[in-house]
């Protein structure tokens, strides 16, 4: 909606949506496509997941596949993709660590930077509304930075300051 060239990953084993209680996710491969995933919770519980929202995320179960797939076939896992971006910016520390991870195992090949940022949100509905306002807020000031590797941590610490939250931030390569 804003014009950002954007891409959307996983970085685990599998996709995890939320299930009839957070102890119990649903799982599916990257393989499944988002419209098996979407009938399967339909054929499952109909009523949790259509009539339903325990602390927010029964609807939310629906809502993923049924917009993903509006935009794409299936999940895609980050470690599997060989395109390159000049950000990959994650929203949980866990996931951070695998993209770095990632990056530190396939070795730097070409020496093109790109930067990895972290934003922590909480799973749920709330914050993730606030953190897609505030990632959006951040790529555009990455967008308009006339050289990226000199000025991100600057970008960064004015983002810090001005909401109150902490970025987690690495360059690796390419």
């Amino acid at each position: 909606k804003r014009s950002f060239n954007v891409s959307s990953f996983g970085s685990g084993t599998h996709c995890k949506l939320p299930g009839p209680t957070p102890e119990e996710p649903n799982i599916y491969s990257f393989d499944s496509s988002y419209d098996d995933m979407y009938n399967d919770l339909i054929k499952k519980d109909r009523t949790l997941y259509l009539f339903s929202c325990y602390y927010d995320c029964s609807l939310i179960a629906l809502k993923l596949p049924n917009r993903n797939r509006r935009i794409k076939s299936k999940p895609e896992r980050f470690q599997d993709c060989d395109d390159k971006h000049d950000c990959v910016i994650s929203c949980d520390e866990r996931v951070y660590d695998q993209v770095v991870e990632d990056f530190e195992n396939r070795g730097n090949v070409d020496g093109t930077p790109v930067h990895l940022i972290n934003l922590s949100i909480m799973d749920n509905q709330e914050e993730a509304t606030i953190g897609a306002v505030l990632i959006c807020e951040l790529c555009q000031q990455i967008e308009e930075c006339q050289d990226l590797d000199d000025n991100i941590e600057d970008i960064i610490r004015e983002f810090e300051e001005k909401n109150k939250r902490t970025l987690y931030h690495h360059v690796a390569f390419y």
